[in-house]
């Protein structure tokens, strides 16, 4: 989609053009008279002067005298000299009888017109300029909008315009076809472009296409990409603009932008209006006063509701908003009359995160051999503008090491840089630094491959991050995940303990390297007891309520202080008795411990592979015991 933008009217032009003519005019009406030029002179010279009789003005003023010379007086500018005046009686009869000739004005004076012109008109067209130009800084910075219109808008000044990007279709413009992995978004907005493109046989049934749609899901899923591929689909014209675009200094201005914003819409229809992060505009009122902004957000939200009120469902205009805040939204907003349809734009699944790997992967050089279903499986959780990022990060990695493509490898490692950060090549650990964190992470790993229900590990490494993670262990499902049982839960707590749990029993210590272990172990067994009702000390009841789903899902406790303390017990069991599981493991298995923890510590990177051929195998010392033992039951007398 191509922006459309309005044209600057060139004002300055106009000025200069002005200020050019009446210049013009005064030099042929009335020229300029003969300029003069003052030089200091004493009064010793001046005397001699008048002895010479080269005296040809002079004017004799409070405290000093002006006068000009016979040899000057036809030349193109003449000089005028300046003395100081002294306590001179004959001064008068002397001059009179060198001939001088007594003046008044011996400098002369500048044409009316322009002196008109230079004292009066001119600052005030440098000031009119001036003002426009601080003007259209201030309006730029409020509104975003630099052009210097006068007309239209509060007060002359466009400060009501709405300043909405206008696109208009281009050869390149969005499609549904390059918005992957959100079918079932694309599948309720084909309705959409299907009205636009032939709203008659809908009249003819008398059906109504909603007025509004709501577009929720969380940052990044491509909310302003399927509206702009709803407006490519349907060929006609898309207005956008952010809610926050709304909200001004002065009060009406927002429900000023919005008139003008539905009128350009109307003058346009069909067409599609876009407004992104509605919740800026659109949070729902509160019962009590408002003061300062609150009321300006508030006026902006009423015209809003007033404006969809008026549109008519044939009127060939849909409104389309987004927002990660559906909750907060106000309820006249969400009501049906308005925003009549919800889409959610969740996450993608694994099928969705490899269709959008492989969108974005024809923008690059890549290799053929790529498994992007493996990708898509390390990327669990990734939304669409992850993975983009994924894939840049990829094609930027084959830069950096002299390739003309990216590879698989790339792939792998531009989701460790996001999930971990980048290597970090100066970070040098000690010995034993290193030892501690080679048991660490093999602790995770075994205690994961040793219970049912568990994700398979994909790679263990002990290389520092970027993030501050000294290393990490990486487990990836094979495919898609909805439903997680209690089981697996405590199992993925067993999991999250069992780098702590490898610390005491290879080394009878701990260390700060479990910290994030900790945080993560306790949210999850937190969640079970006040989310998911796996208590049997409470069932099924919610204790917590989660707030903003799509921006990190925070949640507050909805129980007494002393239900809280026993949340915080149950807590602390649970995550003891899953500690307690997976040094019970460890314990079970130090020799395969101590094995895994070696061959990571002299490799620093292995992957799942290599972890399973040790884990399956027989050890080495058990193998040589037997050895022995065979040999001295052979060598021992009959």
């Amino acid at each position: 989609m191509d922006e459309v933008k309005e044209p600057k009217k060139p004002l300055m032009t106009f000025w200069i053009i002005a200020m050019a003519l009446l210049f013009l005019l005064n030099l042929v009406a009335l020229p300029i008279a003969k300029s003069s030029q003052i030089q200091e002179t004493d009064y010793g010279t001046f005397m001699k002067m008048t002895e010479e009789k080269k005296i040809d003005k002079v004017e004799i003023e409070s405290n000093k005298i002006l006068f000009t010379l016979k040899d000057d007086s036809n030349q193109k500018l003449q000089t005028v000299y300046e003395t100081g005046l002294m306590d001179d009686a004959g001064l008068v009869e002397r001059l009179y009888g060198a001939g001088a000739q007594f003046s008044s004005e011996i400098i002369e004076q500048q044409s009316p017109l322009l002196s008109f012109l230079l004292y009066w008109i001119l600052p005030i067209v440098i000031f009119t300029v001036l003002g426009n130009i601080m003007r259209k800084k201030m309006l730029k910075n409020m509104t975003g909008d630099d052009s210097m219109t006068f007309g239209g808008g509060f007060g002359g000044l466009g400060m009501g315009k709405s300043n909405a990007k206008v696109y208009v279709k281009s050869s390149d413009g969005i499609k549904f076809s390059d918005v992957a992995g959100e079918e079932e978004a694309k599948e309720n907005l084909q309705e959409i472009v299907t009205y636009l493109k032939n709203p008659t046989k809908y009249q003819e049934i008398g059906a109504k296409m909603p007025k509004g749609v709501l577009l929720v899901g969380p940052p990044g899923t491509g909310k302003t990409m399927l509206a702009k591929a709803v407006a490519g689909e349907a060929d006609v014209p898309f207005f956008s603009m952010s809610g926050s675009e709304f909200v001004e200094m002065f009060v009406g201005m927002g429900a000023a932008k919005v008139r003008d914003l539905f009128k350009q819409a109307k003058e346009k229809a069909p067409c599609i209006v876009f407004i992104d992060e509605i919740d800026a505009i659109g949070g729902k009122r509160s019962s009590g006063g408002n003061y300062g902004g609150n009321d300006e957000r508030e006026q902006t939200l009423n015209q809003l509701l007033t404006e969809m009120d008026g549109f008519e469902g044939n009127n060939g205009v849909i409104i389309l908003a987004a927002t990660n805040r559906p909750e907060s939204l106000d309820a006249a907003l969400t009501r049906p009359g308005r925003f009549d349809r919800r889409v959610p734009v969740e996450l993608p699944d694994l099928k969705g995160r490899e269709d959008i790997l492989k969108v974005h992967a024809k923008k690059i050089k890549i290799a053929d051999d790529i498994d992007f279903n493996k990708i898509a499986r390390m990327a669990a959780g990734a939304s669409g503008a992850e993975l983009a990022n994924i894939v840049n990060e990829a094609a930027l990695r084959a830069v950096r090491d002299g390739r003309s493509f990216a590879n698989e490898s790339d792939m792998e490692e531009s989701i460790e840089v996001v999930i971990a950060g980048y290597q970090k090549k100066n970070a040098i650990l000690s010995d034993k630094e290193k030892l501690v964190v080679s048991y660490h992470e093999i602790g995770h790993a075994l205690v994961a491959a040793m219970q049912d229900g568990t994700a398979p590990v994909q790679k263990i490494t002990i290389i520092p991050r970027t993030s501050g993670a000294l290393g990490y262990t990486m487990q990836v499902d094979k495919g898609n995940h909805y439903l997680v049982s209690k089981e697996e839960l405590t199992s993925e707590i067993a999991t999250l303990c069992g780098g702590r749990a490898a610390e005491e029993v290879e080394f009878n210590s701990i260390s700060t390297g479990a910290s994030n272990d900790i945080e993560k172990a306790t949210k999850l067994a937190r969640q079970m007891i006040t989310q998911y009702g796996m208590s049997s000390d409470f069932g099924m009841v919610a204790l917590e309520t989660v707030n903003n789903q799509y921006l990190g899902g925070d949640a507050s406790l909805a129980c007494s202080p002393d239900t809280q303390t026993k949340i915080d017990q149950q807590v602390v069991r649970l995550v003891e008795q899953q500690h307690q599981k997976a040094v019970k493991i460890l314990t079970e298995n130090k020799r395969k411990m101590d094995e895994l923890a070696q061959y990571l510590y002299e490799k620093e990177t292995i992957t799942g592979d290599e972890f399973m051929e040790i884990l399956n195998r027989k050890p080495q010392l058990e193998d040589k015991s037997k050895a022995g033992a065979a040999a001295e039951s052979e060598s021992a007398p009959e």
